[in-house]
């Protein structure tokens, strides 16, 4: 057990885990979970009105999981503000002020807190992993041109992502602001070592490629399914929750969709999630139709079957499992390299005795 809790800054992680290594890592915690090895408790937040900020909410999100092959217990928090507005004509969910984002990770032989790190480095990593993923079962195995939304962190993580499942040889990029897109496209360019074209259009990013992926803050689809291309696979990251409803997608995805997978059936309904519950609820989509990505690790979800198949990935919620198996492959090298700050053990951990003798 070690005798410090490492401290580990947005910027001190970087560089410590590859994008293979956090896809190989997902494919490693999703498995276990299947199994009933991994265990989690589904994402819950708390919202409500700030008392001095009119139309900002304070806002608190909690998501724990533990993954036996790394021996460890993740428990993902945020303390933040949230407000909702219109920006470029969409709507758009935002965090205005500082914040607390932190992944605690635990060691589950000893009980101990092993590191404390900040999470925002960590979700764009763990979330396009987990896209490419599943994308590895789904796509077309000769997929080389990419369609994506979006031009933030979560964008360029994918971007790279799906580089590493697929020989991707052109990546055309749109967002609602140009210089954005143009600059995303030079940069990831560069970075990628293949064509990134901006494009003026949604519908462009749509036509003439295998994948599209939405990586947007969005709250509105971004694009039609029905400028979807026969043999599409399809990728969106807004999972809503009971406070806000968000969506990148329209019904006509999941409605052409002849496979469909989901990280969590039961977030769907937990949080109200409405592109996929308003179909479930009119009974245009059955939830027998929603596999989820433990079932495609494991072997037991359909897979593609021809190349006109549209498929269709919501990654509808992050999972502890994801901060477990990312944050513990940083940890281990963060203590190889002598990266970050620690601080002893003891202070974090209640000694038996003295009327001490549970939680």
């Amino acid at each position: 057990m070690p005798s410090t809790v490492l401290v580990l800054n947005n910027e001190q992680m970087e560089g410590l885990i590859s994008m293979r290594e956090a896809i190989d890592a997902m494919e490693i915690a999703y498995r276990e979970l299947g199994e009933g090895v991994a265990r989690l408790i589904p994402r819950h937040r708390i919202q409500l009105p700030k008392k001095t900020q009119p139309g900002v909410d304070y806002w608190f999100n909690n998501i724990p999981a533990a993954v036996p092959a790394f021996n460890t217990m993740a428990l993902r928090i945020d303390s933040a503000g949230v407000r909702v507005r219109e920006v470029a004509g969409m709507v758009r969910k935002d965090f205005p002020g500082d914040y607390v984002g932190l992944v605690l990770l635990f060691d589950i032989e000893t009980n101990a807190l092993t590191a404390m790190l900040f999470d925002h480095y960590l979700s764009p990593i763990r979330v396009a992993a987990t896209s490419a993923l599943v994308a590895k079962y789904l796509a077309r195995q000769q997929a080389s041109v990419v369609g994506l939304f979006g031009t933030g962190e979560q964008a360029r993580a994918h971007a790279e992502a799906f580089c590493e499942i697929r020989k991707v040889k052109r990546i055309k990029v749109y967002s609602p602001t140009r210089a954005n897109r143009e600059a995303f496209a030079r940069e990831m360019t560069g970075r990628l070592d293949v064509q990134v074209q901006a494009v003026d259009d949604p519908r462009a990013v749509v036509e003439g490629v295998e994948i599209v992926i939405a990586a947007t803050n969005s709250n509105e689809p971004v694009f039609k399914g029905e400028w979807l291309e026969p043999g599409t696979h399809v990728v969106t990251i807004r999972g809503s929750d009971r406070h806000v409803k968000q969506r990148e997608t329209d019904p006509s995805t999941a409605r052409r969709a002849d496979i469909i997978a989901i990280n969590d059936r039961a977030q769907v309904k937990l949080d109200g999630q409405p592109e996929l519950l308003e179909l479930l609820d009119q009974g245009l989509l059955r939830w027998e139709a929603l596999h989820e990505v433990t079932e495609f690790v494991l072997g037991r979800a359909p897979l593609r079957q021809d190349e006109r198949q549209i498929t269709v990935h919501y990654n509808n919620v992050g999972m502890g499992i994801q901060f477990a198996a990312v944050g513990a492959i940083i940890e281990k090298k963060a203590r190889s390299r002598g990266v970050g700050t620690e601080i002893p053990a003891d202070l974090f951990i209640t000694r038996k005795g003295g009327g001490l003798w549970s939680p």
